[in-house]
């Protein structure tokens, strides 16, 4: 019983790391995506099975890459144009396909190596295409590039296991029906491809890093495969700028996660915590990232003037003696860059400390009068903190009562009614 629960373990390890790798020489091979994504969860299936059994292959790998071009096989087989292609296939696999050869193959050929990092790259610029919903395209990147299960992907988001497989479902038939390239994009369109794969890693990694909705803060597992996934990026596209400078601010931010909760898992402020238990590693990581970032010489963009307002913050011994007038000008850059009420709302935290909170309710007040953050409980939690250092405690009292209303994480809600008992 051991040895199969050993087996399986490993069956899902060796999915996690290379399913990119398998679906991606499978699309090359098979010329269709979805079916690529089929053929190798059968692949997958058939490993849970076999391997607990008869033990793990010498080449898992190239197992499952036999194992999905036999199901490809038969796939077109059962196809009435399977004629035109089955030649091609054959010749590709070395699998029989006489029909009594069973599609046996005289060989497990794993992936083409030179072919295996731009497999995966149009794999992951497949998952983001522009033609799926950003939904779809988290979903299906989780899936086919990250070899997370829909129970996984799930369970991650909150959400129905039912409604995660209908979107990789929907995302699939869209693709088909777009009839999408499985290719990186050219040269002039690369730019705003990249920035779709990009946005998408990084919603994966704030969903993972600041809980939406659910009882956790912080969703470990999701953001770690958010940086797995950066860390594939740099590897593959090393060349630019913003994916290094992605990179970067993803490490830099997890560093801070061991000391965001306490032991019972309640939110811990910045000025509180203990900063001797932050990821020294991680911001290492982070910090060499960005510093790759800028050797490029193109400027820092929007992951750029995050990931430095972040090793701000990772340098600095204390939160007095944080480097605030810096990082209200990166905020400055960032809003010129990219405006968003989100972004000035950070931008009046980071004033409040580097000039005072009057200055800073000002901005707030403004981002209030606009109603642009007008169901967001942070606007409210802010200017709450801002009135209480102003002394003003009636009026901060109506915000907390405000932010806590509308805020849907119950462990943020903790900490906005543990400001409210001190009032």
């Amino acid at each position: 019983m051991t040895e199969h629960v050993e087996a399986r373990r490993r069956v899902e390890a060796i999915w996690r790391m290379e399913s990119a790798r398998i679906v991606g020489a499978l699309t090359r091979y098979t010329g269709d995506f979805a079916l690529a994504e089929d053929v190798a969860q059968e692949a997958l299936a058939e490993a849970l099975v076999h391997w607990p059994r008869e033990g793990v292959p010498r080449d898992p790998v190239a197992w499952l890459l036999t194992t999905g071009r036999r199901r490809a096989v038969d796939a077109f087989r059962r196809r009435s144009a399977f004629d035109e292609r089955l030649p091609d296939l054959a010749a590709a696999s070395g699998v029989d396909m006489s029909p009594d050869g069973g599609g046996s193959s005289g060989s497990a050929a794993g992936p083409d190596d030179s072919s295996d990092d731009d497999d995966v790259l149009a794999l992951m610029f497949t998952s983001c295409h522009p033609v799926l919903s950003r939904e779809a395209q988290v979903a299906l990147t989780l899936r086919v590039v990250g070899g997370l299960t829909s129970d996984e992907i799930a369970r991650a988001f909150l959400a129905p296991t039912a409604t995660v497989q209908a979107r990789i479902t929907r995302a699939k038939k869209t693709l088909s029906a777009a009839q999408v390239p499985f290719t990186v994009p050219p040269d002039d369109e690369l730019g705003a491809r990249l920035g779709s794969v990009l946005s998408v890693v990084y919603l994966i990694f704030t969903e993972g890093s600041s809980a939406s909705s659910g009882d956790a803060l912080i969703r470990i597992d999701l953001a770690r495969e958010a940086r797995r996934l950066g860390r594939v990026l740099t590897r593959l596209m090393p060349g630019e700028h913003e994916v290094h400078s992605l990179s970067a601010l993803m490490e830099l931010t997890a560093a801070r996660f061991p000391a965001r909760t306490d032991a019972d898992g309640e939110p811990v402020l910045l000025e509180d915590q203990n900063r001797r238990l932050w990821d020294s590693s991680a911001i290492r990581r982070g910090r060499a990232a960005l510093a790759a970032a800028t050797r490029i010489g193109r400027g820092l963009g929007y992951y750029g003037l995050q990931a430095s307002i972040a090793e701000c913050h990772a340098v600095a011994p204390s939160v007095a003696d944080t480097d605030w007038d810096r990082i209200v000008v990166l905020y400055e850059a960032l809003g010129r860059l990219a405006p968003s009420p989100i972004v000035e709302l950070n931008r009046a935290v980071a004033v409040s400390m580097a000039r005072g909170p009057a200055e800073a309710l000002d901005i707030v007040d403004g981002l209030a009068d606009s109603d642009a953050l007008a169901r967001s409980h942070q606007l409210a939690g802010v200017r709450a903190e801002l009135l209480i250092r102003l002394g003003r405690v009636s009026e901060a009292r109506t915000e907390l009562d405000r932010a806590i209303s509308l805020c849907a994480n119950p462990r943020e809600r903790t900490i906005l009614r543990r400001k409210q008992t001190t009032l």
